[in-house]
């Protein structure tokens, strides 16, 4: 298996619009982030964990000419606003797109997207949904296991693909869902920034959860400009944890 990190900010990116503080005017490739996903090549399939505004940049940037579903953690603009951009894939590969999320977050897409959902125009997105649950599901016989997790007071989910797991948007995970990430031996988890913040997990909050899990390897994603600079905070964390960045290829 093959994990890309697409993008690795919270909501705003990095730079943010209007903002002057000194990550914002990094010269460090690393110091730039698009909003947070991933994409997974594993067993000749190329999925993808969140299609947010940068979907069509990032698709671009890392080349990709397969995509066999998108699998979407909630429904917030950040995660979701990238949808209509899936149109190339639809041509190329001559069927819908697959799409793979829990019913609050299937309501939302019909919602924002009611263009797609109903209208027959010529031209528009064409999607296949599947919707999933708690339990664990199959993409083209890959195993996946949605972990359930709180976005402050929002349920949403995390994903576990046999030794793999990304947690995004979170700042509570229950006992028995901690339990399902044992075993991971590599972790990609959200830490917004040092200070506490309402709905996302803080370096030391994430830096507790990585250490109960004890996974070989830990990336930090979900960034924001008020973490500080890519190279100084990565110096202050342990030897099994770094900030994640933008085009970071995982093997696993």
């Amino acid at each position: 298996m093959r994990v890309t990190l697409l993008g690795t900010a919270t909501s705003q990116g990095i730079p943010v619009i209007t903002c002057n503080c000194r990550v914002c005017r990094s010269n460090n490739p690393r110091d730039r982030r698009l909003r947070a996903s991933a994409f997974i090549e594993t067993n000749g399939k190329k999925l993808v964990i969140d299609a947010g505004p940068d979907f069509r940049q990032q698709m671009l940037r890392e080349d990709v000419r397969q995509l066999d579903a998108i699998i979407f953690s909630h429904q917030h603009k950040d995660h979701t606003a990238g949808l209509d951009d899936v149109r190339p894939f639809n041509y190329t590969q001559q069927k819908p797109a697959d799409i793979y999320a829990e019913k609050q977050v299937i309501d939302s897409l019909k919602y924002e997207y009611a263009y797609v959902f109903n209208s027959n125009y010529p031209g528009i997105p064409v999607f296949n949904i599947h919707e999933i649950s708690h339990t664990p599901f199959e993409i083209d016989n890959i195993a996946i296991t949605p972990i359930r997790v709180y976005h402050h007071k929002l349920p949403i989910f995390g994903f576990r693909i046999a030794d793999f797991t990304y947690i995004t948007d979170a700042n509570y995970i229950e006992y028995e869902e901690l339990e399902k990430i044992k075993g991971t031996k590599v972790l990609i988890i959200n830490a917004l920034r040092k200070e506490s913040h309402i709905s996302h997990y803080n370096l030391e909050e994430a830096l507790n959860i990585i250490k109960y899990i004890n996974p070989e390897m830990a990336w930090l994603t979900h960034i924001s400009h008020a973490m500080g600079l890519h190279d100084t905070v990565n110096s202050e964390l342990p030897s099994n944890v770094k900030l994640g960045y933008d085009g970071l290829s995982i093997n696993i």
